[in-house]
């Protein structure tokens, strides 16, 4: 028989599912609200280019990708590990495997076969979903949602609120919840992009050449607003922006906070991170003959997008002196101006502060409220590590629910 509890979850991505997922099977009978005609459709999105569940590094490597929030993080992930996310798809049917750069997917890497076997579950346990239902207001105990049919006012024993934050807002998640936490006089850090681009300042040459074209195996390094060194080998995608790409989401952060100081800020290529400098400068030294620089360049392997960069900081009669473009390719200066838009970031950074909420993610001004998800201020880079920990806090807080509503006088 399920509990007559009435339960609001208020956000359709995977934290919201999740949370649904652990209060059905413990015999609850959660509503989900959205704001969108259908489900999850970040995620979705974002498994267009192959499902990321998480990551397969060893675990305690895994939660320090959480930055300053890895203490935070600490009990959704050991509610909701790596393996136990490897293990949650299994029991839906869909065996995973560890890619070659420690990422986990589904054997098809598909997110809609998995998402469709998801909300069935979930409504064969009871789950009620009610879509096109935007949240307008929270005065008091009632919720007011803007609906096909008008405005509906609801109240609930208990809500778990994952809104998201505001990165694709065509996606749902457009951070109109802050305002009405705000009104609350909750602490919430400005939402900021995450996993983003940065801008530089091409030339329109360049730019139509090279937009779309991807810097393999190269080196990014750089010097955080801690004086500490980053430095990472990968790959960077060149569009008519400026950059982006997993070399660039993954130092994101650290980037931003660098922007945010010193701007424009300037990072440092290493586009032969295998071929030392001495060497570099020794081919680059040997007698050109006939040849002309394009077809001399050529025969080191430096052609393309990396010779191309080199015209974009050295002088016509610079590129001939081979130790300043040996020292150039070993260190090539990449200026970053901005951050791209928080709409076009793949995820988002500020939200809600945890100080705001009890172990259990409930806001401690507000019992039988709890937030959960990108709604709150914590970031990853891209790996799987958010989507762990998204759904990580939704088991999180609705087990801390089912506390609440266990506890005599509903009070944990």
């Amino acid at each position: 028989m399920k509990n007559l509890n009435n339960i609001a979850i208020i956000g359709a991505g995977p934290a919201g599912l999740m949370a649904a997922q652990v209060l059905s099977e413990a015999g609850y009978a959660p509503t989900v609200f959205d704001s969108m005609p259908s489900a999850a459709r970040k995620f979705l999105r974002a498994g267009k280019g192959g499902l990321n569940l998480t990551h397969g590094e060893e675990f305690s490597l895994f939660s320090s990708r959480y930055f300053e929030a890895e203490s935070s993080l600490a009990p959704a992930l050991e509610l909701f590990s790596p393996n136990a996310m490897r293990l949650w798809a299994q029991n839906l049917g869909f065996e995973t495997f560890i890619g070659s750069s420690g990422k986990v997917y589904p054997l098809d890497k598909k997110a809609a076969p998995l998402l469709r076997t998801w909300l069935h579950q979930l409504k064969e346990n009871g789950t009620v979903f009610k879509m096109k239902h935007s949240l307008v207001s929270w005065e008091k105990d009632i919720w007011q949602f803007q609906t096909p049919d008008g405005r509906k006012d609801y109240s609930f024993d208990g809500v778990i609120l994952a809104l998201g934050g505001a990165s694709w807002p065509s996606l749902g998640s457009t951070g109109a919840w802050v305002k009405i936490l705000e009104d609350k006089n909750l602490n919430i850090s400005p939402l900021k992009p995450a996993n983003m681009g940065f801008n530089v300042s091409w030339s329109e040459v360049f730019k139509e050449k090279f937009s779309g074209t991807p810097l393999k195996n190269i080196e990014l390094s750089f010097t955080d607003i801690h004086g500490k060194t980053q430095s990472k080998l990968g790959e960077l995608l060149v569009n008519d922006n400026g950059v982006e790409g997993s070399l660039i989401y993954t130092n994101s952060k650290y980037i931003r906070e660098q922007i945010q100081e010193n701007a424009p800020f300037t990072v440092y290529l290493d586009l032969f991170p295998h071929r030392c400098e001495d060497k570099l400068v020794q081919d680059l030294s040997k007698t050109r003959g006939k040849l002309s620089l394009s077809a001399f360049w050529k025969r080191l392997g430096l052609t393309g997008v990396s010779a191309s960069l080199l015209r974009e900081v050295l002088t016509k009669e610079m590129l001939n002196e081979a130790a300043l473009v040996a020292s150039t390719l070993k260190k090539f200066p990449l200026t970053l101006e901005s951050s791209r838009p928080l709409k076009e970031a793949i995820s988002t950074a500020g939200g809600l502060c945890f100080t705001n909420l009890d172990e259990h993610l409930m806001l401690k001004e507000f019992p039988s409220v709890f937030c959960i998800g990108e709604m709150l201020d914590w970031e990853a880079p891209t790996g799987g590590y958010l989507l762990t920990g998204v759904m990580g806090q939704g088991k999180q807080a609705a087990l801390g629910l089912i506390k609440f509503l266990q506890t005599p006088k509903a009070s944990i």
